[in-house]
């Protein structure tokens, strides 16, 4: 493998300029992924990394040499842990990243849970809105072109590998979506911090796009138009709301628990 000692190699200034610069990332539609979990829950999903670049200490670590065992060793670099936690955004006991071809999927066809974010501009908040739809089984996240970027270091970590265990879209027109998902049988189920019906008293199984907006102004008027039920989540402690991403988890399990309910008696 590898080794590099200087900070003018040539792969380990592209690194380090993507992981410092948004422009970067965004012009040569590449991102970095940071630790063993990410880099491994990538792999296991057929991916293939440009490069991976492990701090020297990390070798001894199992995890470490799992993952440099699935990829070619030509593609990593070894570098002392002092240049390498400069790199990192994460403490250097981070120990890998792996540089990654950003996905960038067209708008599939419907399918049966999607979560909508409507300028959501936190990368922390997206995040951990794609965590939360990974582990509730959302077939699709959608965000419209004011959301955070899905693919930047903050928000890779704090999704932990969700990015990679569900569809991602970005800069989609959430309002001509939401209408053709309408006039294909879908409820819009918008998540307003007042004035909707209870989430508990929601229908939240079937074919459903739950919606999200931004952390302060909540949804704009033209995609709550095109709502079939706006939703609150009840909050008798006395708070007047919720962090966005922890309304977007209470709606989503929610639903899972519907439809877990529906399949164990779908006459209810």
């Amino acid at each position: 493998m590898p080794r590099v000692t200087s900070r003018q190699n040539p792969r380990l200034k592209e690194l380090a300029g993507l992981l410092a610069s948004a422009r970067d990332r965004r012009k040569s539609g590449r991102c970095v992924l940071e630790g063993e979990h990410i880099v491994g829950v990538y792999l296991d999903r057929g991916g293939r990394p440009d490069t991976v670049a492990v701090s020297d200490d990390a070798l001894e670590r199992a995890g470490v040499r799992a993952i440099l065992s699935r990829v070619h060793e030509q593609q990593v670099l070894v570098v002392p842990r002092r240049l390498f936690a400069e790199l990192a955004a994460l403490p250097a006991d981070v120990g890998i990243l792996a540089v990654i071809a950003t996905p960038q999927p067209t708008v599939p066809e419907p399918a049966a849970f999607h979560l909508l974010l409507e300028d959501v501009q936190d990368p922390g908040n997206v995040g951990s809105m794609l965590r939360s739809a990974a582990a509730a089984g959302v077939d699709q996240v959608l965000l419209s072109r004011g959301c955070a970027f899905a693919w930047a270091p903050k928000t890779l970590r704090a999704a932990q590998g969700a990015h990679f265990l569900t569809t991602i879209v970005e800069n989609v027109d959430l309002r001509e979506w939401a209408r053709s998902f309408r006039q294909r049988g879908g409820r819009i189920v918008a998540s307003v911090v007042a004035s909707g019906r209870s989430v508990y008293d929601c229908r939240l199984d079937g074919p459903i796009a739950v919606v999200v907006g931004n952390e302060g102004g909540g949804l704009s008027d033209a995609l709550l138009a095109c709502a079939d039920t706006r939703a609150t989540i009840p909050m008798p402690g006395g708070m007047e709301s919720l962090n966005a991403a922890a309304a977007a988890a209470v709606m989503l399990f929610e639903s899972v628990r519907q439809r877990q309910a529906r399949k164990s008696d779908p006459a209810a």
